[in-house]
């Protein structure tokens, strides 16, 4: 099974650069990084996004934090286009598990992106509310638990293991910190990895062995001494 590569990133410039780019199969967005875009109407926003992304799919998360205002959003989203996924946090920020608006969702044919999934736990908590036609993404912070001193390759496999009977259900890396994230999703078998772009540019130059990485390395080395004029002087 191949990985898909998803881009997690919100400016219109560059979902239009990497929406171009084959490697790339969907896009993912959040609240902070809608911020950080400049957006201000979250739905006009998301709108000119899905102008550039018309077939590829990419996710919208809801931004409330109580049942009645996470479902009214979620179904508003769901209308935005057949190519979005609603992201739902597993829990709120309360820590109260979602697994009531989760599996209404999952029942009106809405397709899900679970998000700020750490845990094999949280990912059977989401099993058990899901049926098995209904697409389904969860989305496993792996770089932010390894932030935290946490290993998440136990919580990926046992995950993973746990969704193998749910052929609508993929296992997405989130939170990635490194291009060898991607290779190890791929040996872990995750089916989506989502990316910032500048590590996209760096997967796609994988390939240079040992040796070239050296020379490249060196001369970069040398290129910095150079512009800042290094000398020692006896």
């Amino acid at each position: 099974m191949s990985t898909k590569v998803f881009c997690d990133i919100a400016e219109l410039g560059l979902i239009k650069k990497y929406n171009k780019k084959k490697i790339v199969k969907g896009f993912t967005t959040n609240p902070s990084l809608m911020r950080k875009a400049g957006a201000q109407d979250y739905k006009e926003y998301s709108k000119k996004i899905l102008k550039i992304c018309k077939k590829k799919p990419i996710s919208f998360e809801v931004f409330a934090d109580d049942y009645k205002n996470i479902k009214s959003q979620a179904l508003k989203i769901n209308e935005w286009g057949k190519n979005v996924y609603v992201k739902v946090p597993v829990t709120n920020s309360k820590g109260v598990f979602m697994g009531k608006i989760i599996n209404e969702l999952n029942n009106k044919k809405i397709k899900i992106n679970n998000t700020a999934v750490y845990s094999a736990k949280q990912t059977a908590m989401i099993l058990k509310k899901i049926n098995k036609k209904t697409k389904v993404i969860i989305s496993i912070f792996a770089g932010r638990a390894g932030d935290n001193g946490k290993d998440p390759i136990p919580e990926l496999k046992k995950s993973i293991s746990l969704s193998k009977n749910f052929k609508n259900v993929e296992i997405l890396w989130a939170s990635v910190r490194e291009p060898y994230n991607y290779i190890q999703a791929k040996q872990l078998g995750c089916h989506i990895i989502t990316v910032p772009p500048k590590i996209i540019e760096k997967i796609e130059s994988f390939g240079k062995t040992f040796e070239s990485l050296t020379k490249d390395t060196v001369k970069a080395f040398l290129v910095d001494s150079k512009k800042s004029n290094f000398k020692i002087v006896s």
